[in-house]
């Protein structure tokens, strides 16, 4: 299996850049299916999730290019075809494709989506706004079935603030008759990249980066090119990294904007940040205080950056807590911090955490994209070899991440071991 290799303590200095957003990626691509022409995506992270995407795509009928992150998609040729198993099951966004599917071809089968386990992530809020707009939706074997004779517009209130909802809703109504009116919206970036690209498509829509979006069906969306927004989670790692293990670091191809609720606790911190246009710059941090981090839906804290800021907290003088009100599962990376001489303890939907404890190295498992983040800034932290295994979950989320940290000065490289030096189960 391949691991990530990490020897600690070398300063990280110089520029590193943020790809593309992975959560517009995941939205952008399946959108291309409501076109009846070429769609090109520029930016995209070249990540495994995208790749999952460009394979299910071809699957369907589509014809698609993608090197150097740009993705050229010609969906003209695409069939309904029922897709249940396979690569469907690798990624949770493929839930996406149930959205565009239904909007192009008023039917679809999507099996229920994989990605890392985090703790019930309900798709119930995506079905009543599908079936809202006219839908029949069954749940047979596994799959999802969605059959219509034809959509029509709705008022849908959605019961919890939910991007995938939002966003899947957004693909079934852009092509359906008449106005649907979506309530109670996420807010989120990624939502406004994707409205954006339907916009250039021919659709209208009103209101996307508020909670409540307007749609007017139009009976034909045309191709488009559209450049994808900066991933602000990779830049919030970044910048992390920086603020804990960095002697200077700029941070490129950022919107200072989208990352907001993270400078203002890094400041809290007493970690400088200055924002630029398109670049974040952070100095050497000398001395780091604790603080009390609630995440929240956009634009408060982001549940993707409490694993990896949850490693900056045991850096920091006293007592921090972090409450996740979004995900309560997602506390693994705790464990495997406490191997590396962390200490932190878990009651309910927070973690306390204690500092400033030097970190030692181990051999840590990621157990999900966001856990993988931490553990590679633990790594860099630590004193000695870290070796983080399971990486795969943190290559669906991070591309190039070896390249571009090696690139500011880390000791990181990634290699193949024997199977049976698995760390515990």
């Amino acid at each position: 299996m391949d691991v990530y290799k990490i020897r600690g303590g070398k300063p990280l200095q110089g520029t590193i850049k943020v790809s593309g957003a992975k959560n517009s990626a995941v939205a952008l691509i399946p959108a291309s299916i409501l076109a009846d022409s070429p769609v090109t995506i520029e930016g995209l992270p070249e990540i495994s999730d995208v790749l999952t995407l460009q394979a299910l795509l071809e699957d369907i009928g589509g014809k698609v290019n993608f090197g150097a992150g740009k993705m050229t998609i010609d969906p003209s040729e695409m069939v309904a075809m029922p897709l249940p198993n396979g690569n469907v099951k690798k990624l949770r966004a493929s839930y996406y494709l149930m959205g565009a599917m239904l909007g192009r071809f008023k039917k679809a089968a999507i099996g229920l989506p994989g990605g890392c386990h985090l703790g019930p992530r309900p798709i119930d809020q995506h079905i009543k706004g599908f079936e809202a707009l006219g839908a029949k939706v069954t749940n047979e074997h596994g799959a999802i079935y969605l059959r219509a004779d034809e959509l029509r517009g709705a008022k849908i209130y959605l019961d919890v603030v939910s991007v995938g909802a939002t966003i899947n809703i957004m693909l079934a109504a852009v092509r359906a008759k008449g106005r649907t009116i979506i309530e109670n919206a996420a807010k989120e970036p990624e939502i406004i990249d994707v409205a954006t690209l339907l916009s250039n498509m021919g659709a209208n829509i009103k209101g996307a980066g508020t909670n409540v979006i307007r749609i007017e069906g139009v009976e034909r969306l045309h191709g488009t090119k559209h450049t994808i927004i900066p991933d602000r989670i990779e830049a919030g790692t970044f910048m992390i990294m920086a603020a804990a293990a960095g002697d200077g670091v700029l941070i490129d191809n950022v919107i200072p904007f989208h990352v907001e609720a993270l400078t203002a606790k890094l400041r809290e911190m007493g970690v400088e940040v200055e924002e630029r246009e398109e670049h974040i710059f952070i100095p050497k941090t000398r001395n780091l205080n604790a603080v009390d981090v609630k995440t929240l839906v956009y634009p408060g804290f982001p549940t993707d950056l409490q694993q990896p800021f949850s490693v900056l907290l045991t850096q920091a003088n006293g007592t921090s807590v972090i409450t996740d009100t979004i995900y309560s599962a997602r506390f693994k990376q705790i464990d495997e911090l406490r191997t590396m001489n962390a200490e932190g303890k878990v009651e309910g939907q927070s973690v306390i955490l204690s500092g400033p404890t030097p970190l030692q190295a181990a051999t840590v498992r990621a157990s999900d994209l966001r856990a993988g983040a931490a553990l590679v800034i633990a790594g860099l932290l630590a004193e000695g070899e870290t070796e983080i295994q399971e990486i795969q979950h943190i290559e669906r989320g991070y591309g190039s991440l070896i390249e571009k940290l090696r690139g500011i000065g880390a000791d990181i490289r990634k290699e193949n071991v024997p199977e049976k030096a698995k760390v515990r189960e």
